[in-house]
């Protein structure tokens, strides 16, 4: 049996009196697509910065392609094939599209290879044809794949995508969808934090829940949908029943 290739195991976190991560255990098998919602305050982005070396945890484990990263530095866990993208897309704003999707390839490559692995990136989220665009001219939803091009850009094995839909309307969150979902088909390992239920709801394999830094549930997305916790603390009643068969 194939290993998972994400293991967390009892990762906790505290900021002086604050526990914003307690005991959270969890695995992510190859080419799943998986979310993590949760109320605002619920730890969700900070278990990201922590996957991806942006903190260390006060005790735990990460295990990435069989291998313990906690305490490497983020360009080392990029460099392994684990990267993130912001939930607040920051670009530099006055450079061309090319050129902030080609830095994300320097990791690997010189800058001519990098500069031909950008387009192919750019390809593959439908912003080839904005290349030469400068970033500050950019809408917010080609922002956002445009960051996503700069993620693919250093070649990962698992992207973890952080509220990557905000602010796009239904049709603009259906190409976004369709994008994911084009990716993993591809082989690429996505976990995706995300507000919109029917994104999630649609997309994921497999949703955790997070309360209060800990895993409230975990399951299909129709099983978390009435966990009786996951309604009280975060999705409400009319969402439960709107989603029961």
């Amino acid at each position: 049996m194939t290993p998972p290739l994400l293991q967390v195991k009892d990762l906790t976190k505290t900021f002086g009196g604050l526990r914003a991560l307690s005991d959270v255990t969890l695995s992510i098998n190859q080419s799943e697509i998986v979310g993590v919602i949760g109320p605002n305050g619920a730890g969700k982005t900070t278990l990201f910065s922590h996957l991806v070396g942006l903190h260390k945890p006060t005790s735990g484990r990460i295990i990435f392609d069989s291998k313990d990263v906690v305490g490497l530095k983020p360009n080392r866990i990029a460099a392994a094939g684990m990267v993130k993208t912001f939930q607040n897309v920051a670009l530099f704003l006055e450079e061309t599209v090319l050129d902030n999707v080609l830095i994300g390839g320097l990791m690997r490559h010189d800058i001519p290879h990098a500069r031909d692995l950008a387009k192919t990136c750019l390809e593959r989220v439908g912003m080839l044809s904005i290349a030469d665009k400068i970033a500050k001219d950019l809408s917010f939803p080609e922002r956002a794949r445009v960051e996503v091009a700069r993620a693919l850009c250093t070649e990962p094995k698992i992207l973890l995508l952080d509220e990557a839909m905000a602010a796009l309307n239904h049709a603009e969150m259906d190409d976004f969808m369709n994008l994911v979902r084009t990716l993993r088909s591809e082989g690429l390992t996505i976990v995706i934090i995300e507000h919109h239920m029917r994104a999630i709801m649609s997309l994921c394999d497999r949703i955790i829940v997070l309360n209060f830094g800990k895993i409230i549930a975990e399951g299909a997305p129709a099983e978390v949908a009435r966990h009786p916790e996951v309604v009280a603390a975060y999705l409400g009643k009319s969402f439960a029943e709107g989603a029961a068969p």
